[in-house]
């Protein structure tokens, strides 16, 4: 993906391929405010959200089906709910202590949450005021994302795979192009569905719900990546040096030739203050003074790091998310307006146990990580002075003093930590397990290799011998022997889960109102790239009109046809279709007396309301004859003069089958045209608020932008022209 300024073609960024996101893009979508890119990648599946200053993903999701056209629309309604709710934005804000940044220093997966200010979430947030993704795929996909981020639906029943789809402002209803394949049959048809009533029931009816439904799902979204990137910066804090404590004992028991234990042979030393041989050699040749030392300091300043991280980050990431997600309960059980939307209680209850257990699981590593830090600090001491002595250097004697409560502390940490685990040696290849903190940071199903000691625990023992307090809706469920990642995915899972009930109601409450077959694709055609290709769907803000503009082949003249239907589609429109002829303005280059009918439409894009810009090609094209750029103002294709000419369409047949009774407007163009010298234009893009189209050449390496509205000098048309390579 490559981003360019227009005014000087000058590249902002490049996004190159990589294996993370994928390698083809099929889709593009600017979100309505501009800062956000959205782009479909068909071979991962994957939609990516960048950003429009620098090249970073700042969120990403995986769909079922490549995307073949996206369209990113904001709601235009108004109404009094919705404007005092995007007045009064996030009452959270107030609530909610603001998440602390993750620390710069760990791996560019971070990135998003780690500016000094944490606007980069605000910037993905966006506005209050709704905004949705529509992605259209292969085989009848269709989804719809609330502020890009949050599925709100998933629409069935529309066939073929998507060209082109408009989803209106009020969402009263979505038009979807699509292209049908018959086994068959070599050539594809092109259909025009109008589902109304996309939920005019219910998505524009409850659009205060649904909005702030879907701002509160963005936040926990949001939240979530935020918990994932907390855990993979502890990950990164772990070390592996931490294990070679592990990794040197089991080397010491497959080559000692004594039959004493390894926990015997550190408790001699202990007690008699006397080491065997074996040991010896262990602690002074592979350990050494210097690498013992080196081993305490990664310990502690690894431990600390990851509790830094636990107590500021996930705890409280974790919190925000039960926050929000028990503001989504409330909502849920305000039935009137929430339940038809499919919101779920047991579901959202379902999710905030889960959090609960995941909090749960956090405290849990941070006693691990306080009592190892302890035990490891006592034991390292010791084991110091003990090898100060062996090489007979010289023990400081603030070092040398021990009193009985150390010695009892190491004695409990050799017992506890120094016994040999055979079936731990076929599990991990190793026999100990005196690290206990990077057990929960492994992202594996596994168990954990030594769980936390409840013996003794009063409170598990009260909950043993307690009959009522088992099953109580209350109690976190405690998952005692997984790792932290296991209880971090089983909580995205369920969350997945409650958000996903909402999509599967509103999708189904999708009706089709309308199924047009509009016409068949030529062969020829589909060898050309298939671009920004007609048909192309175009939806009037303030009369709710959609408009299709597509092109049918008549006596080899591409003619360009432009289909308008109301939004309600209970509505009709005058005019439903028309086609539309240029008459002949390029007076110089061919006589008079030939047919004027001698243009065929390349492409066709609208330029605001009232416009379409057209690239146009003489039909009989002869070498050297130029392509030409013009503007089309409806206002001379919809005259009052022939409002009795109304074409009645016989749903039967297809469209191009009953050409020759659309009505036709032949239109002569002013001075509304300028010819494309030296181009084979094939495409248009264009951009009615910035003033600007772009044409693209047949062969996709020849850009041209035009300004469009300069005043016109003597000869000089719409200068401030470049072409780029």
């Amino acid at each position: 993906v490559l981003l360019h300024r227009l005014a000087n073609f000058q590249r902002v960024w490049s996004l190159p391929p990589n294996e993370n996101t994928g390698k083809e893009v099929t889709a593009l979508a600017w979100r309505p405010d501009g800062k956000i890119l959205a782009f479909g990648l068909t071979d991962t599946k994957r939609i990516i959200l960048c950003d429009v200053e620098k090249p970073e993903s700042l969120h990403s999701f995986s769909v079922d089906s490549s995307v073949t056209y996206m369209h990113w629309m904001e709601v235009t309604e108004e109404s009094s709910v919705l404007t005092s709710f995007y007045n009064a934005e996030d009452e959270s804000n107030l609530l909610l202590p603001k998440l602390p940044a993750l620390p710069k220093n760990y791996s560019t997966t971070a990135k998003i949450f780690s500016e000094e200010k944490s606007d980069e979430i605000m910037k993905l947030l966006g506005d209050v005021r709704l905004n949705a993704l529509v992605l259209g795929g292969s085989s009848g996909f269709i989804e719809i994302y609330a502020y890009g981020m949050f599925k709100i639906a998933t629409v069935t029943g529309v066939a073929g795979s998507c060209r082109g789809l408009c989803l209106s402002g009020d969402l009263k209803s979505l038009s979807v192009i699509t292209e049908v394949r018959d086994s068959s049959d070599s050539e594809a048809e092109i259909t025009y569905f109008q589902a109304s009533k996309l939920d005019t029931s219910l998505l524009s009816s409850y659009l205060p719900e649904v909005t702030r439904m879907a701002r509160k799902f963005t936040h926990i979204s949001t939240l979530l990546q935020y918990i994932k990137l907390s855990l993979t910066c502890m990950c990164e804090a772990w070390e592996e040096i931490l294990m070679q404590m592990d990794s040197r004992l089991t080397k010491f028991v497959q080559e000692k030739n004594t039959t004493t234990s390894v926990q015997d042979e550190f408790m001699q030393l202990l007690l008699w203050g006397k080491a065997s041989l074996e040991l010896q050699a262990l602690l002074m040749n592979q350990l050494t003074v210097k690498g013992l030392k080196k081993l305490g300091q990664s310990i502690e300043s690894s431990y600390s790091s990851i509790q830094k991280l636990v107590i500021s980050h996930l705890q409280s990431g974790s919190e925000a998310l039960l926050h929000h997600l028990s503001e989504l309960k409330g909502m849920a059980l305000w039935k009137q307006k929430y339940e038809s939307l499919g919101l779920d209680v047991s579901g959202i209850e379902e999710a905030i146990t889960a959090v609960g257990s995941f909090i749960l699981k956090a405290n849990e590593l941070l006693q691990v990580i306080d009592s190892s830090m302890k035990n490891f600090k006592a034991f390292f001491r010791w084991l110091y002075v003990a090898m100060l002595r062996m090489s007979e250097d010289h023990v400081l004697p603030e070092l040398n003093k021990m009193t009985q409560k150390d010695i009892t502390f190491v004695a409990d940490f050799l017992t506890e930590h120094f016994n040999e685990a055979p079936e731990l040696y076929n599990r991990k290849g190793k026999y100990f397990n005196v690290e206990r903190v990077g057990q929960y940071l492994k992202d594996e199903d596994d168990d954990l290799v030594s769980p936390p000691n409840t013996e003794g625990n009063q409170w598990f023992n009260f909950l043993k011998n307690s009959t009522h307090l088992k099953e109580s809706p209350l109690l976190f469920p405690y998952y005692p022997e997984k790792s932290l990642h296991f209880v971090k995915r089983q909580m995205e899972a369920v969350i997945d889960q409650c958000l996903q009930k909402p999509a599967d109601v509103i999708g189904k409450s999708v009706h089709q109102a309308v199924c047009l077959s509009l016409y068949k694709t030529s062969q020829s055609e589909d060898s050309t790239p298939q671009l920004f290709k007609l048909p192309f769907l175009w939806n009037d803000k303030t009369s709710n009109i959609h408009y299709v503009l597509f092109t049918i082949l008549e006596n080899s003249v591409s003619k360009i046809h432009i289909l308008r239907r109301h939004t309600d589609t209970s509505r009709s429109v005058s005019n439903g279709i028309l086609a539309v002829e240029f008459g002949n303005f390029l007076n110089n280059s061919i006589n008079e007396s030939s047919d004027s009918r001698c243009y065929s439409c390349l492409d066709a894009h609208f330029y605001d309301d009232e416009t379409v810009s057209v690239v146009l090609k003489e039909s009989l094209e002869q070498e050297g004859k130029e392509r030409v750029l013009a503007q089309l103002p409806l206002s001379s294709v919809y005259t009052d003069e022939d409002q009795d000419r109304e074409f009645i369409w016989d749903s039967t047949k297809r469209l191009d089958e009953q050409s020759g009774e659309i009505p036709t407007r032949t239109v002569f163009l002013e001075n509304q045209w300028r010819v494309l010298e030296n181009m084979k234009a094939q495409y248009v893009a264009v951009n009615g608020i910035r003033k600007v189209s772009c044409v693209l050449s047949s062969n996709l390496r020849h850009v041209r932008v035009f300004e469009m509205d300069v005043e016109d000098d003597g000869e000089v048309e719409e200068e401030e022209e470049e072409e780029t390579t």
